[in-house]
């Protein structure tokens, strides 16, 4: 099971370095959100239907990737390789780094050439109004989402399959799955507007308070600043998220800048806002921050 493990964190990773996304068509993530989306109207009771889709969704989720999995290993006629393709895919389908850098990148380019283009293509990255954001503004949030989106998106499911594959290849991979549809669920209805989406957010605050934390030591590692964890500490107050905080704050202190989301919060209120140089920079420690989680990861799958 080490070997497989091992292999299998390698060649989820590998796979998104190479190829990214898989097309939103067949992407398994685009196909749970069209699960979710019928819960996003108005209801009679929306906290109970809200509740039961936060029990239900992930685990249907959860089930389907771990009969699959389950399927795959059973069949096993070429062990240990049938393993490392099937924990891989899994593992592919439920992280993403490379498309969450290209698109921050993007953005902190336009900002630079058409700020409008920046705009349209920062409704990628991050949920928010950008109508009267300026460039430095449009930096900020682009480097603030892949701060957040490292724990979400990658850490969080890397360290629920990482935790579990000591016990079974299956269970592992149905770990990341569900908690990929957590997070999602929370993307698509938690909002304050959206009363069904309450137990969304709320499981989603308890799932990624580890990796949020973990994705902010990495980010500090990555930096060599570890003094910036602790900088990061000052300014958890301003962000209405328990976990957000963390991974953005770590890398505003490490980039020294001051990152901002208007009428919400300030992280690092006496630095300028991200230059084009320091947003690039930004992007490029969560990347390397991501690498190192990957390591750790398999690593740590082998023991």
């Amino acid at each position: 099971m080490t070997l497989a493990a091992t292999g299998a964190v390698g060649l989820g990773f590998l796979l998104d370095v190479l190829t990214g996304e898989p097309p939103s068509s067949v992407h398994p993530v685009a196909l749970f959100g069209r699960l979710v989306a019928p819960l996003d109207r108005e209801w009679r009771y929306p906290r109970a239907v809200g509740l039961a889709g936060a029990v239900v969704l992930p685990l249907v989720a959860a089930t389907v990737v771990w009969a699959l999995v389950a399927a795959a290993v059973r069949f096993d006629p070429w062990h240990p390789w049938t393993d490392v393709v099937a924990g891989g895919l899994a593992l592919y389908v439920t992280t993403s780094l490379r498309m969450l850098l290209s698109e921050a990148l993007r953005v902190v380019r336009l900002t630079e050439t058409d700020e409008d283009e920046a705009r349209e293509a920062l409704l990628s990255l991050a949920g928010r109004d950008a109508t009267d954001l300026d460039a430095g503004e449009l930096r900020s949030a682009a480097v603030e989402s892949v701060a957040e989106n490292l724990a979400d998106g990658f850490v969080a499911p890397l360290f629920a399959f990482s935790l579990l594959v000591q016990f079974s290849l299956p269970l592992a991979a149905a770990a990341a799955a569900w908690v990929k549809a957590v997070n999602t669920l929370d993307s698509m209805l938690g909002y304050r507007t959206k009363p069904v989406g309450t137990a969304a957010a709320k499981l989603d605050d308890l799932v990624m308070w580890v990796p949020a934390r973990l994705a902010a030591v990495l980010i500090a590692q990555a930096a060599r600043q570890p003094a910036a964890l602790f900088r990061a500490r000052y300014w958890l107050s301003e962000v209405p998220s328990p976990n957000s905080g963390w991974p953005m704050g770590t890398l505003a202190a490490a980039l020294n800048v001051r990152l901002e989301k208007p009428g919400v919060y300030v992280l690092n209120a006496g630095a300028d806002l991200p230059s084009p140089q320091k947003a690039r920079r930004g992007v490029e420690l969560v990347g390397a921050a991501g690498v190192v989680a990957a390591l750790y990861a398999g690593v740590f799958a082998w023991f």
